[in-house]
């Protein structure tokens, strides 16, 4: 009779710790699958963001493509660019969880639409240059043979020669400021310490435009400290009644291609503060930035 009691409980027992391993077995299960569907969000996640990031930087390039052209909208064509800039560098330094990354690519879409409409713009200004580099050509051909008595034809020529003066005119871009230390090998080393720096490095772009004339183009550089101090040269130009106070002076030889200017001004004991950056052409601001020193 004992016997069969213990045999009994001892059933029971192997049945509770049965139920115990098929819960505990069940419990695995799930928590397993849960990893795995979190892992999968997860790679999900990363890969939209590395998706947007590359969308964004195709929208980059083509904005760098279509200022390089130098049309009327230039400006906003770079108004757009930096607001692709600033977002991938927002979304690089994101988590790249859900909730954010369906914030950035509605973003991305604005700006992708904003883009195919200003691209779209900029197409059609190009057409209108090179219609206008035609026109330029075929009236000069008609005045040499007409200008004695065609009155009209002259003041049409002279309307339009402003106009051609206009697109003409060089389009300075991508101005910056940087400060380095120099090394005794001659080596550069970039840095933001105003006590470490011992060289600023000015550079700038002037656009393609196939309206301009080639040859030497000059610039004056206006470099001022935080303490409204102007740097380098000192040199002065004075245009009427105005006097510039200038850094110094930069030519370039320009054959209607875009080309990279890059200028050294050494120095020491460099102030901290915000440092602003101006080029002009004679007496007209054509390009200014600024740089901060720590």
């Amino acid at each position: 009779m004992k016997n069969s009691q213990s045999n009994s409980k001892l059933k029971a027992v192997i049945l509770v710790l049965v139920l115990l391993l098929v819960g505990s077995l069940g419990y695995i299960y799930k928590l397993t699958s849960d990893v795995n569907t979190t892992q999968a969000i997860l790679t999900t996640t990363k890969t939209e963001k590395e998706t947007v990031v590359e969308n964004l930087e195709t929208l980059k390039t083509k904005y760098d493509e279509a200022i390089a052209e130098n049309t009327t909208i230039s400006d906003d064509l770079v108004a757009e660019r930096e607001k692709v800039v600033k977002l991938l560098a927002e979304i690089k330094k994101s988590k790249g969880d859900a909730s954010a990354m369906a914030k950035y690519k509605n973003q991305y879409f604005a700006l992708e639409s904003k883009m195919k409409t200003l691209i779209q713009e900029n197409d059609l200004l190009k057409k209108d240059n090179q219609k206008l580099v035609t026109q330029r050509d075929s009236t000069v051909t008609i005045l040499g043979e007409a200008r004695k008595n065609n009155e009209d034809l002259l003041a049409m020529n002279d309307g339009l020669t402003k106009t051609v003066e206009k697109a003409a005119k060089l389009k300075v871009l991508n101005t910056k400021g940087v400060a380095f230390k120099v090394k005794s090998s001659g080596k550069e080393i970039f840095t933001d310490k105003a006590s470490r720096a011992d060289m600023l490095k000015i550079s700038y772009t002037i656009a393609e435009n196939e309206v301009a004339k080639s040859g030497t183009k000059s610039y004056q550089v206006q470099v001022i400290d935080s303490k409204n101090n102007v740097l380098g040269d000192k040199k002065t130009a004075t245009f009427g009644e105005k006097i510039l106070t200038y850094s110094f002076d930069s030519s370039v030889n320009y054959e209607n291609k875009t080309v990279d200017v890059v200028q050294n001004l050494p120095g020491n004991n460099f102030e901290k503060g915000v440092y602003y950056v101006n080029i002009f052409d004679k007496n007209e601001l054509v390009s200014s930035t600024s740089f901060t020193l720590k």
